[in-house]
């Protein structure tokens, strides 16, 4: 009997990960001696039609990981095993190793078009062979990151857990979404192992099928609450408000029994919230919190709560796990420099910027952000603050810089401060933000 194959790609395999022209395009810069220094630029030319603005988030993480690096013996055998490449390049992949400059934003920074999320400078040989991995890491993050911030803001300060693993695309994207949850200001999840990797808080109470195991709901909610004090109790399997009255029943019962708080999984949550509500109140348990679940997203948490639904907390699986409204962007990672010299792409409605770039943001009077600038490196006289900052340097890593990555929570609560009104607002639309190319960058697109 075959072994099942594992779901984890090991540190060794990463390197692997990649497309096949990224390795036969390194192979053929090796063969034609092809070693000056390269720019790649990573942004999005087109903002996803249900979005205003994207959280940057990954690129940090990927820059770390793209420092560790190296081609095995048992990777070089695997490719060795292709026919594809000569015994000289595989030689040669032996002693790979990142060695170049990477410029990122700091994780959670709202980004737009044709901004630069990183940008990647080394012998072509090198960053070329970044490029897929690169993409993979940074899109998944930045996807369920900008998502997940769309909660928050719906949310208007109440508490938004993860309960999406289940139906997310695979163990990767179940465990580094969590990632992304954090700094995008989730309350906690489910995910155990997402969650514990990541700090972020563990959150979760009972399926149907405990309550369907007992022969009486009301048994089932006593010995949960005995086993668990404090806990959380799902009360809708059989009728939602006749389980409130259960719960309020037991307490009364047991004095001793602590719940903190019930959910509501199904039917219309506006109306049995209110329900649960007043039965709680009346009974005088008014510290008793309603969380509320059941394919919920960002518009339908905004109508509840704008319906004055006496919701406290949400747990959001699916819609957010999968990013079901844009679960993609148009990411791309295009050489931007080589030699020295700007290289442009002319191909119709994909054309990029050339050169090596610094995003530079500015704030109005009131500290909002007001608009943005995408210049050259070193173009003097751009007003506002520079964002894109140097992470790696000659292929190490700055940690003074990589600490920043964790502080990414604070600054998405921050910038969710100075974002403009209409950037937070959740319905599709043209905000008008402006981003504005600097006099040298359009010069050289002019001339491109």
């Amino acid at each position: 009997m075959t072994a099942p194959s594992s779901p984890r790609v090991d540190d060794d395999e990463l390197v692997l990960l990649t497309d096949l022209y990224q390795l036969t395009m390194t192979q053929a810069y090796w063969k034609e001696a092809m070693q000056e220094r390269a720019t790649f630029s990573l942004f999005f030319r087109q903002m996803p039609p249900t979005r205003r603005f994207m959280l940057a988030c990954g690129q940090q993480h990927a820059a770390a990981l793209l420092c560790q690096l190296r081609f095995g013996d048992t990777a070089l055998e695997r490719l060795a095993g292709t026919g594809l490449f000569d015994a000289g390049f595989l030689d040669w992949l032996a002693d790979w190793s990142f060695e170049g400059d990477i410029w990122t934003l700091p994780e959670g920074t709202p980004v737009f078009e044709n901004e630069p999320l990183m940008e990647v400078e080394a012998p072509i040989a090198q960053a070329q062979l970044l490029e897929s991995l690169v993409m993979n890491l940074v899109q998944l993050e930045t996807v369920l990151a900008s998502k997940a911030v769309r909660l928050v803001i719906a949310a208007r300060g109440r508490p938004v857990v993860d309960f999406g693993m289940r139906r997310m695309h695979g163990v990767d994207a179940a465990v580094r979404g969590v990632r992304a949850y954090r700094s995008a200001g989730l309350a906690g999840t489910s995910n155990v192992l997402g969650g514990l990797r990541h700090d972020l808080a563990l959150s979760g109470t009972m399926a149907h099928s405990y309550i369907l195991a007992h022969d009486d709901e009301r048994e089932a909610f006593r010995a949960f609450a005995r086993h668990y004090p404090g806990t959380t109790l799902l009360v809708d399997t059989h009728d939602t408000l006749a389980g409130v009255r259960k719960v309020i029943e037991i307490m009364r019962e047991e004095p001793e029994v602590a719940v903190r708080a019930i959910r509501l999984d199904s039917g219309d949550l506006g109306e049995l919230a209110r329900g649960a509500r007043e039965l709680l109140d009346a009974a005088g348990h008014d510290d008793i919190t309603i969380v509320a679940s059941s394919g919920l997203d960002e518009v339908q948490i905004e109508t509840l709560l704008e319906d004055g639904a006496p919701i406290d907390a949400f747990g959001v699986g699916t819609q957010m796990g999968v990013s079901a409204d844009a679960p993609v962007i148009d990411l791309s990672y295009k050489l931007v420099e080589y030699a020295g010299t700007p290289r442009v792409k002319h191909s119709p409605g994909k054309i990029n910027l050339p050169c090596r770039k610094q995003l530079y943001r500015r704030r109005d009077a009131d500290g909002r952000y007001a608009g943005d600038v995408i210049a050259l490196r070193d173009e003097p006289g751009i007003d506002g603050e520079p964002l894109l900052r140097p992470l790696v340097r000659a292929g190490r890593l700055d940690d003074d810089e990589m600490a920043r990555a964790d502080e990414a929570r604070e600054r998405v609560r921050e910038s969710l401060e100075r974002l403009p009104d209409a950037l937070r607002r959740l319905a599709p639309g043209d905000d008008g933000y402006p981003v504005d190319l600097s006099p040298e960058l359009q010069r050289l697109q002019a001339g491109s």
